[in-house]
């Protein structure tokens, strides 16, 4: 089992920007994908970045320009930057973690289905 905890969420006015912090409790393996999503009250997740080991990105339409998924290799820790953000990106967001141990790196994907692990989520409050 692999515990994700995310950090770095808060309110910040539309405009603005944020860096959310995503770590895990075990050493991310060679051979992974992971994924940024969120969830606003009475709406389904959705995913807004994705990035894999090969550092192969994807974005949602939404976000693209003004996210930036990453990742610090030393200290084994997954980055959102979330800048010029608006109220609409206001949401619970939440990373995800998938790791194989065969086969090919699995592709960034922003759709909920290929991830096993789930954190639980930081709050992001954008006001106008």
């Amino acid at each position: 089992q692999v515990h994700l905890v995310e950090s770095g969420g808060t309110s910040v006015q539309a405009g603005g920007s944020l860096r959310l912090s995503c770590s895990a409790s075990e050493y991310t393996t060679s051979k992974y994908s992971m994924g940024w999503f969120r969830q606003a009250p009475g709406k389904k997740r959705e995913g807004v970045a994705s990035m894999n080991s090969l550092g192969a990105t994807r974005y949602a339409d939404s976000v693209k320009g003004r996210f930036t998924v990453s990742k610090d290799n030393v200290k084994d820790v997954w980055f959102l930057q979330m800048n010029s953000l608006n109220p609409e990106d206001t949401a619970v967001y939440l990373c995800a973690y998938r790791r194989v141990t065969s086969g090919p790196v699995p592709s960034p994907s922003t759709t909920l289905d290929p991830y096993q692990y789930w954190g639980q989520g930081t709050q992001v409050t954008v006001s106008s």
